[in-house]
């Protein structure tokens, strides 16, 4: 009997247990979000709807193309290769030394050739000659002389071409070619290259090192190949000459130029040069480059 009334207690106590749970469970579904909730909901959405516009938008290309389409490697200017290799490229010695070396282009030819010597015999100077090697060919007698009178020899290519427009087999045959005969008729190879125009690629520079040759332009232009009067050539020359300075004439042309100026300034250029103290000397003793 005892235990029969325990029962209703028993089943009473479970009823309200099971009350209070479903209240507590209603209570938890009914509840109002907290502000944080709202807050981070709505910056979950804003960073979602940027993820989409993020997707739907191009980067707009670059203006001028890649970086690699537009900054090719520039070649140097002269100037710069001159600076880069000053050891190989000249334009002029040192000023310690009260010397100047005149030098002469583009021979040997058969008339303005032959009348640059007897200037130069005349008055007992010493010239450096940058010849090209088919008209060395073409006028073997007159290259003797230039050889037999004392002058300093040169490779000025072998046809007088562009250098910078030639492969590189091109370019070494017309100085290894020149080389060769130059070597007929002086004995040794010469060290120093003058390439036609002034103009040399870095590449071409590089080579000419490798054979331990100086290249060698000039700080003096007579401009003479423009076919000037005496009184320019002579002008041109003087006002711009100073010790250590490397003087370009000519000594023969292309068709038509005329280098009557050159011929007849001469004289003048050498007379004013010794009075002013100058010591005209090849460009080998001038470089302290003398031939073996």
């Amino acid at each position: 009997m005892k235990a029969l009334g325990f029962l209703p207690f028993l089943l009473a106590l479970t009823l309200v247990a099971g009350c209070n749970q479903t209240n507590t469970n209603m209570n938890t579904k009914n509840a109002s979000p907290s502000p944080r909730m709202i807050q981070n909901h709505a910056a979950n959405q804003d960073q979602n709807r940027q993820t989409v516009q993020k997707k739907n938008v191009q980067t707009p290309d670059l203006a001028d193309g890649k970086e690699g389409d537009v900054r090719k490697p520039q070649p140097l200017t002269l100037a710069e290769m001159r600076e880069k290799y000053h050891s190989t490229f000249v334009l002029n010695a040192p000023s310690t030394k009260k010397q100047i070396a005149l030098t002469f282009d583009d021979a040997p030819d058969d008339n303005f050739t032959p009348k640059v010597l007897d200037a130069l015999k005349r008055d007992g100077v010493k010239a450096t000659f940058f010849v090209v090697g088919n008209r060395v060919e073409a006028n073997p007698d007159i290259m003797k002389r230039i050889v037999a009178e004392g002058h300093a020899i040169g490779n000025h290519s072998y046809t007088h071409a562009n250098l910078p427009k030639l492969s590189d087999a091109e370019f070494r045959e017309q100085i290894l070619k020149t080389d060769e005969i130059i070597r007929q008729y002086t004995g040794y190879i010469p060290t120093i290259v003058r390439p036609p125009y002034g103009n040399i690629s870095e590449e071409q520079i590089k080579w000419l090192k490798s054979q331990n040759k100086i290249l060698v332009n000039w700080n003096v232009d007579s401009l003479d190949w423009k076919n000037l009067n005496a009184k320019q050539v002579e002008f041109n020359v003087l006002a711009h000459v100073f010790p250590g300075s490397i003087i370009l004439q000519h000594a023969a042309g292309g068709t038509g130029e005329d280098l009557s100026g050159t011929i007849e300034a001469l004289p003048n250029i050498i007379k004013k040069l010794r009075e002013d103290g100058m010591q005209l000397v090849t460009v080998p003793d001038l470089l302290d480059r003398p031939y073996p």
